[in-house]
């Protein structure tokens, strides 16, 4: 059986192959049909699905590379390493919610609590990291305390 952060981690790694997959098939719809796109007595209206098309793929390139990049900053998160303070890979129980410090996904529920997967440099991950059970600390108006670091 494995443990809450090896499923968070898990569900972190879906979350990068499905992204990756979703944008990939985006990326080779646009150059499909752009290749298809057959010149017409309408050479500008050619053109600028062809231009739109391009935009599209290289849209889709910057998101794809964001989405490595996020994969990247997993990969170096062992799911079987504990700390006693908050780095990438913890989950931290606080009085306001739990949160695994990984990449910025959101909101997910696992054994019927919700996490919330936040990267260390999001606002709260930044106010997070380096921190201890027992540590407090302001966030939006609201007074945090860790209750645990796993």
């Amino acid at each position: 059986m494995s443990s809450i952060k090896e499923e968070l981690y898990n569900y972190c790694l879906h979350h990068i192959e499905e992204q990756t997959a979703a944008i990939q098939e985006k990326i080779n719809d646009a150059r499909d049909a752009a290749s298809e796109d057959t010149k017409s007595s309408a050479g500008d209206k050619y053109e600028t699905g062809r231009e739109m098309m391009q935009q599209e793929v290289e849209l889709n390139m910057t998101r794809l590379n964001e989405v490595k990049k996020m994969g990247e900053l997993l990969s170096h998160i062992d799911p079987l390493l504990n700390n006693d303070i908050v780095v990438p890979g913890s989950i931290v129980k606080t009085n306001h919610g739990n949160y695994y410090i990984a990449i910025s996904i959101g909101k997910t529920m696992l054994d019927g609590k919700v996490y919330y997967i936040i990267s260390a440099a999001s606002p709260i991950g930044a106010l997070l990291k380096g921190r201890k059970k027992g540590d407090s600390f302001s966030f939006n108006a609201k007074e945090y305390v860790i209750k645990a670091v796993e």
